[in-house]
């Protein structure tokens, strides 16, 4: 269902060399995973015998159980709609090999041996195991059944689109050009890791970083299961490490060192993977040598009903959760910002800085970015010319705001207001002044943009444009008004985080009692352009988020529309996922459905932004990122929407 594909690890409780065992545990796992609407799920590495018999290996008696035990796993899973891949040592062509056994549904798809084989430190697997390299054979008879073997094998769900999965085992990964590379550019979105790492002091880290990362290069999804504390204690300690990565996104993470099963499971969307390898365009130049792969096909459905997934959907999908992350996350974007500006003042050799103040959020962002530029370069905050321009609209708060921030910052300050000038503007225009219309409001955006360009000009200085990303996305500025600068900070800033970031430099910016006072009131003002006249209490008349809906639901559709082309119905989906209890299903449709009408309809005002730098995934800049036709009709769009 949209994509989205559940999978699994499995961590067995189980007993050294004891097949029989080992085996039903393995079965009741399965049969767990299936109840919880696993489709694919990956147990650790040679988890019928497990990993560490030692010389055993070479015994008739465990090679017999095992095949045993496995024949016991494949009739069980007959009855169990879940692709599982199982580990076992299998006899074959004069050789014993490591295996990983792909089955379903009381078919052994494939089997796929270990390519690289530790041989150092506490392991010795050469002494009784061979690579997948020295293989002949292609085809085994294995439990009855005549199956393909090798490690050019990767299996494919023919009903589920996207869904092909790739297997490789333990040290594969740690080797240099690990085989999930190869299987990832011929196709592989799910890869699968039977392994039996044991736990050093470091390694635990060292582990989840290796695995973080070939999920990233592979932009795929990585499970990974490792053998438990059933093993042997005799020079080597086990923990039992489940993991799953989507991209480099951790999904879930297994308790360690428990003695008792355990099952991780996750929701993976390849909608998500086949999004981003499309938009990569390095992903498939690395095709070139590529092996071989031999195509083993198997009939899964898709989950028709996923009511809860299993996978956190952030309602603010450009704010990271942690406060370190967050801290670090906003340092970098105010650096982005600030080291952007420095370098355009230079450039362009100008002697200021000319910033319109209106007491918001965007323009005290824009102000900041702009004083912290000063002193980047070393001058005089003196270089910001600030000025605030009262309109019909403006509130004694704001007003106040923006001259009291002005003043705390050490910045020039300019007071000049707009209404007479909007009002002859009017009259020879034949406006009448008591309709309140988009003439009313854009006559005073446009007249305040002249006022900063003109400064600008007469102060041999640079306008830095104070709209942000939301704002783009949705048109919501003056044509050649506020939509207009010589260098717009905020350009790849999201609303979301415009807050953010503004209240991470009142906590971390050096900045006195007075000024963080300050920033605290702009937060807590409501987001407005103030163009129209106060209430009867003298209080802001006008509410951006009333008119086109919250910024948090907008920011959330932005993202998932521009990052991942998902459909409308997808979003939709995951809207209802991260905003249960806060907003039902009509209410998020009625926004999203303003959302994509605005996007399409207002594209022409993006086709010709000016600078500004780019400072996350996701930037509406027509010399980067975003490329839309200003025509494009939203019909098929909004058509998805409305059978909803």
């Amino acid at each position: 269902m949209y994509g989205f594909i559940r999978v699994g690890a499995a961590v067995p409780k189980c007993k050294l060399a004891d097949c029989i065992y080992n085996k039903d545990k393995l079965i009741q796992l399965m049969q767990k995973a299936a109840e919880k609407q696993i489709q694919v799920l990956v147990f650790p590495e040679l988890s019928i015998t497990t990993y560490t018999c030692g010389d055993l290996f070479f015994q008739f008696s465990l090679l017999e159980s095992a095949q045993k035990g496995l024949s016991d796993i494949v009739s069980a899973s007959q009855s169990i709609d879940v692709f599982t891949v199982v580990g076992l040592p299998i006899a074959a062509d004069n050789q014993i090999f490591n295996c990983a056994v792909a089955i379903y549904r009381g078919k052994i798809l494939g089997v796929v041996p270990k390519t690289f084989l530790p041989n150092y430190g506490e392991f010795y697997e050469k002494r009784w195991f061979s690579s997948a390299s020295e293989l002949i054979s292609k085809e085994i008879t294995l439990c009855g059944q005549k199956v393909p073997i090798g490690a050019d094998l990767l299996f494919t769900a023919e009903q589920i689109p996207y869904c092909k999965i790739g297997v490789e085992l333990c040290e594969d990964l740690w080797s240099p050009i690990p085989p999930s590379s190869y299987q990832a550019v011929a196709g592989a979105t799910i890869l699968l890791n039977p392994s039996a790492s044991n736990e050093l002091a470091t390694k635990y880290d060292y582990r989840k970083k290796l695995i973080s990362q070939q999920s990233s290069r592979c932009i795929g999804a990585y499970v990974y299961s490792s053998s438990g504390v059933g093993e042997s204690t005799q020079d080597m300690v086990f923990s039992g490490h489940g993991i799953i990565y989507e991209n480099g996104s951790l999904l879930a993470e297994s308790k360690r060192f428990l003695r008792e099963s355990q099952i991780i499971y996750a929701d993976v969307d390849l909608e998500l993977l086949a999004n981003d390898r499309r938009k990569n365009s390095s992903f498939m130049d690395c095709q070139i040598p590529l092996p071989s792969y031999r195509e083993i096909t198997f009939s899964m459905k898709a989950q028709s009903v996923i009511e809860q997934l299993e996978r956190v959907i952030k309602p603010n999908p450009f704010v990271p959760d942690t406060n370190a992350f967050l801290d670090q996350r906003c340092q970098d974007i105010f650096n982005i910002q600030v080291v952007g500006l420095a370098r355009r003042i230079e450039h362009t050799q100008v002697k200021s800085i000319v910033v319109g103040i209106s007491g918001g959020l965007d323009s005290t962002l824009a102000l900041l970015v702009a004083v912290k530029a000063c002193d980047y370069l070393k001058f005089s905050r003196n270089h910001v010319i600030g000025i605030t321009m009262p309109g019909f609209g403006t509130t004694d708060r704001t007003y106040r705001n923006a001259l009291s921030l002005m003043e705390a910052l050490g910045v020039q300050i300019r007071e000049i207001s707009i209404q007479k000038a909007a009002l002859q503007h009017f009259e020879d225009i034949g406006h009448d002044v008591s309709i309140h219309d988009v003439t009313y409001e854009n006559t005073q955006a446009r007249e305040r943009t002249q006022i900063l360009m003109d400064i600008a000009n007469k102060e041999n200085g640079l306008v830095v444009g104070t709209g942000d990303l939301s704002e783009l996305a949705l048109g919501w500025a003056t044509y050649n008004g506020d939509h207009m600068s010589m260098y717009g900070v905020n350009a790849g800033v999201p609303k979301t985080l415009v807050r953010i970031l503004v209240q991470w430099v009142a906590q971390y910016g050096s900045l006195s009692q007075v000024a963080k006072d300050i920033l605290s009131d702009v937060l807590d003002t409501p987001v407005s352009p103030e163009l129209l006249p106060p209430d009867e209490k003298g209080n802001i008349n006008q509410k951006t988020e009333e008119i086109v809906g919250p910024y948090q639901l907008h920011d959330f559709f932005l993202y998932y529309v521009v990052r991942f082309g998902f459909s409308p119905s997808k979003i939709l989906f995951l809207a209802e996922q991260a905003f249960a209890g806060e907003y039902d299903k009509a209410t998020l449709l009625k926004w999203l459905k303003n959302f994509y009408r605005r996007f399409f309809l207002q594209q022409f005002k993006r086709s010709c932004l000016p600078d500004g730098p780019k400072v996350g995934t996701i930037s509406l800049s027509p010399r980067g990122d975003w490329r839309m036709p200003t025509d494009a009709f939203y019909r098929i769009w909004m058509e998805e929407l409305e059978k909803l």
